[in-house]
């Protein structure tokens, strides 16, 4: 009797962490004790592993330029070069500057980063729970086995991860269709990094097919009107160097520094032909994706579609990347599960790929089989995203 209690009891237990794994009802309750994790995780990074300068002065030096009156974008400088972040940054990063002793207090700004994840991660999680499509046990995964992003954030205070904090924030309200200040959100986030432009070609049609051209117009305008606003002291002061240097399309990336391309010999990599290549196919992918998926989607877009449509843009973007650095793994590592489990990917071969591309980004220097495996890796999700997506509920049991 006894064991046949016992044994009771631990089918009954199984039973509900496989539920609490597996079931995506389940999000929010797995996203909370992650946050615990979280918590705890970040401490130890900030107390116990050697924080790393790489551009935290720079930073800092480019918004002192500002915050003393400097409002010539040519003229704002720092460490590693000039300012070549739109207004949204400086704005953001003067408001470290003052909170942190002017950028003295590295310590304090590991911490700010810190909670910054946190609210971060918390988005993450809200918004796979609205789309009912990803098993919960993918949080642990991003907790306890996502070194580079949580290095990103505490270890190297890049501005990469604040501008992708103000797209998930976006994306929390656009997959409620509050399109308005979604928008506002969204443009506020270009305005720190140009890197979320590449959400804009599913942005646009998103808009286009809930809202009609028309209000889309109006929506475009705003984006437009709120980066006039932000950028207006610079505009008035050098306009042709504001937006040569924060909106520059044309920037050369060292060989040196690439993640995605260390295959190439350098002089490929450096070539204005290979540039323009990769232009075209990033140009051709997202017609395809259009034709091929996101007109074929059920309207009016659930959360789904709307993450599905707005992901996959920013991904075809990142995959026909000229060089990818290591803090851009931010712009799409918490985007993948989404992305992925939309897909006939078989779980085994999904779980290899995620795993796949995290110990690509985490071997630094790259070499030329990391490289190759990651981009191997992106071209069978592009190939699984130009498929017909899933319709049914997945089993990942």
């Amino acid at each position: 009797m006894c064991e046949k209690m016992l044994f009771q009891i631990l089918q009954r237990t199984m039973y509900l962490i496989q539920k609490l794994l597996f079931e995506p009802s389940q999000m929010l309750k797995v996203g909370g004790l992650c946050l615990l994790a979280e918590s705890l995780i970040n401490i130890l990074i900030v107390e116990k592993v050697k924080y790393t300068e790489i551009d935290w002065k720079a930073y800092m030096n480019e918004v002192e330029g500002f915050i003393n009156g400097t409002y010539d974008y040519t003229l704002l400088k720092g460490d590693t070069g000039p300012l070549v972040y739109p207004a949204g940054f400086v704005y953001i990063f003067s408001g470290f500057y003052y909170m942190t002793n002017q950028g003295a207090n590295i310590k304090l700004a590991q911490y700010i980063f810190g909670f910054l994840y946190l609210v971060f991660y918390g988005l993450v999680v809200i918004i796979m729970k609205k789309t009912e499509a990803v098993p919960p046990f993918i949080l642990l995964f991003f907790t306890f086995a996502s070194y580079r992003v949580h290095s990103i954030f505490a270890l190297r205070l890049f501005n990469d991860p604040v501008a992708m904090l103000f797209l998930y924030l976006a994306v929390y309200f656009f997959i409620q269709k509050k399109w308005l200040i979604g928008c506002a959100i969204y443009s506020f986030a270009v305005s720190i990094k140009m890197n979320i432009m590449l959400f804009s070609p599913g942005l646009f049609f998103i808009l286009l097919v809930e809202e009609g051209f028309l209000q889309t117009c109006i929506y475009i305008a705003l984006c437009g009107s709120i980066q006039l606003v932000l950028g207006l002291p610079f505009l008035l002061e050098n306009p042709y160097g504001y937006m040569k240097m924060s909106f520059d399309l044309g920037r050369q990336f060292f060989f040196k520094w690439t993640v995605n391309y260390r295959f190439l010999p350098e002089n490929v990599f450096l070539s204005r032909y290979f540039h323009v290549c990769l232009l075209a196919v990033h140009i051709g992918l997202l017609l395809t994706v259009y034709i091929l998926r996101w007109r074929k989607l059920q309207k009016p877009l659930d959360a789904k579609a709307i993450l599905v449509i707005l992901y996959s843009s920013n991904f075809i973007g990142i995959a026909c990347a000229r060089s990818l650095h290591y803090q851009f793994y931010i712009w799409y590592y918490h985007t993948l599960p989404a992305l992925f489990f939309s897909t006939k990917l078989p779980v085994p071969l999904l779980m290899l790929m995620l795993g796949c591309i995290e110990l690509c980004w985490n071997t630094y220097p790259s070499t030329v089989l990391s490289s190759s495996v990651l981009q191997v890796c992106h071209l069978i999700g592009l190939v699984a995203l130009l498929l017909p997506q899933r319709t049914d509920k997945r089993k990942v049991s």
